[in-house]
């Protein structure tokens, strides 16, 4: 591959417990009970207004859209870099992955939420750009920000890969074209269905396997 895109949340880093943690300061100031872990992941991957939303539903919280996502965001602004950890083996495979192809972030966090936590890890040199969700190329599974990627890169569907956890990620790396490799480490691997994979994806259990099967 010559072009190599990477998911954030779930795939270079682990976030869950910063975004468990914040939604659930926003449901305290609303007099609503927690959620665990368990139920964050499941909510987590087409941007932070779908994941408020879906943590309100579920406790039935009724909040302003814009109120709520902007309370949201305060919180978890000043939690980023509490728990969030780059996944085991992540910054030995960017390194070597780095050698041979150009490697892009693609996430549906804010992009400067994105930066803050790759510089915060050490990760950002590694990235020649760093797409957010809060750009003029739109979320996941919505291909442009991914086909914009490429054109920087001056690279076809057929040289990129994208790597991601969930079902987002395999959506969005059809519609432009490309590879997908899934990350069944992630938090957001459960949220596709067996039935709905084709065949013709790369699986990665540990992001160390990542050189040995995207050099294939």
């Amino acid at each position: 591959m010559r072009l190599i895109v990477f998911d954030l949340d779930g795939t270079l880093v682990d976030s869950l417990g910063d975004l468990t943690d914040s939604a659930n300061e926003l449901l305290a100031r609303h007099g609503a009970r927690p959620l665990d872990d368990a139920e964050v992941a499941g909510m987590i991957g087409e941007g932070v207004g779908r994941l408020v939303r879906r943590v309100l539903a579920v406790r039935r919280v009724e909040l302003e859209p814009r109120q709520a996502v902007d309370e949201f965001l305060a919180i978890y602004d000043g939690r980023l870099l509490d728990r969030t950890r780059p996944y085991d083996g992540i910054p030995e495979a960017l390194a070597a992955l780095g050698h041979g192809a150009p490697l892009a972030v693609l996430t549906n966090k804010p992009a400067a939420a994105a930066e803050r936590i790759l510089d915060g890890l050490r990760l950002r040199a590694c990235f020649q750009w760093v797409m957010g969700g809060d750009g003029p190329n739109g979320r996941k599974p919505e291909p442009h920000g991914l086909l914009a990627i490429m054109r920087a890169a001056g690279r076809g569907a057929e040289e990129t890969v994208l790597v991601g956890d969930s079902a987002v990620d395999v959506d969005t790396a059809r519609a432009a074209g490309t590879r997908v490799c899934i990350a069944r480490y992630g938090f957001g691997f459960h949220t596709r269905p067996p039935e709905t994979l084709r065949g013709d994806e790369l699986f990665v259990d540990r992001p160390d396997e990542l050189p040995a099967v995207l050099g294939r």
